[in-house]
């Protein structure tokens, strides 16, 4: 009976030490990965639409996410849940993926950080307030009633595109893409070039956009002209949009990962797209109170003074940018983009 329990627990023994041996072979399997962050960089990424709750916020969420992708079709000028845009763009012709786009002017923490205060109106705004601010400047149009449907639905889905970022945080990938400046200033006509070569295909050889194809909307958005964005908008300054065509543009092309354009050439198309000079664009239409009433708050890129440096005008618009960031920070003055 003993030397039948020894040749049992042998057996047993043995077993084990093969399974033991085994399992060191087998790929160790990865860790469960986090849904809202990308796998090489940590960079945020929204939460996937099959998330959305199947409930009342849920449905609010998913008109929320139609409105910012087909916003002229609902509230457009032509839109069938009222007339507040005046023009026929779309939320997502610059909060590119309806916002879920990382370096793409995306809602990753826009949820968490309002109330905020705002430098160009000099005031602290309410996320419904940020989204009137939207629909009035680049989309030149009239405020949507704070409690209407498509007002919530708006706001409930960027807090849910912000799902797990804390209230008063940001996180990588909510800003656009930094770029290194130049000794230079940001050259038009260079600028120009490139934008016949890469951009017109799409935005037209006047900046006309492409469309709009059934009378509702763009294909793709004008990027000057009477349809456009404002003067003032946040795509108006040089080193915003550059940023963003940097991380973007050509659209399906470039990627943050691995950008088409480089700093300079970014810094150049967006000084074309954005030069008065040669291009026109609507204007706020209550000039009652001026952009950025208060200087301390402007952003360096905005090229209409007053200022509280020495630069000028010019040199605020398209550069160079590096003697103005030095000059501020030796003077402890704000550095804003």
């Amino acid at each position: 009976m003993m030397g039948k329990y020894r040749l049992k627990t042998f057996i047993i023994l043995l077993a084990s030490v093969i399974l033991i041996i085994a399992s060191c072979n087998r790929p160790v399997p990865a860790p469960k990965e986090n849904p809202y962050y990308s796998r090489d960089t940590a960079t945020f990424m929204a939460p996937d639409t099959s998330t959305i709750p199947n409930d009342q916020f849920g449905d609010l969420v998913r008109y929320g996410r139609d409105l910012i992708l087909h916003t002229a079709y609902y509230i457009g000028p032509n839109g069938i849940k009222g007339k507040y845009l005046g023009n026929k763009m779309n939320c997502t012709n610059c909060h590119l993926d309806a916002g879920t786009r990382p370096y793409g002017f995306n809602f990753f923490s826009s949820y968490a950080r309002y109330p905020q205060y705002r430098g160009r109106e000099n005031e602290v705004l309410t996320m419904e307030q940020r989204v009137n601010n939207c629909i009035e400047r680049p989309h030149s149009g009239i405020p949507l009633p704070l409690d209407c449907k498509e007002m919530v639905a708006m706001v409930c889905y960027i807090r849910w595109v912000g799902t797990n970022v804390p209230i008063g945080h940001q996180v990588k990938g909510d800003e656009c893409l930094e770029i290194e400046y130049p000794d230079r200033a940001a050259d038009p006509e260079k600028g120009a070039k490139i934008y016949a070569a890469v951009c017109s295909s799409c935005h037209g050889i006047n900046g006309e956009g492409k469309g709009p194809e059934d009378s509702v909307t763009y294909q793709f958005p004008p990027l000057w002209g009477p349809h456009s964005y404002q003067i003032g908008s946040s795509p108006y300054r040089v080193v915003k949009l550059a940023r963003f065509l940097k991380g973007n543009m050509p659209d399906k092309i470039a990627t943050w990962r691995k950008p088409f354009l480089t700093d300079e050439q970014a810094l150049d198309v967006a000084a074309f797209i954005n030069d008065d000079r040669i291009h026109s664009r609507p204007q706020k239409k209550d000039k009652s109170t001026p952009d950025y009433p208060d200087p301390k708050g402007k952003a360096i890129d905005y090229g209409i003074g007053p200022f509280i440096d020495t630069f000028s005008e010019q040199q605020h618009k398209f550069g160079p940018f590096k003697p103005i960031i030095s000059y501020r920070k030796a003077h402890n003055m704000p550095v804003k983009f």
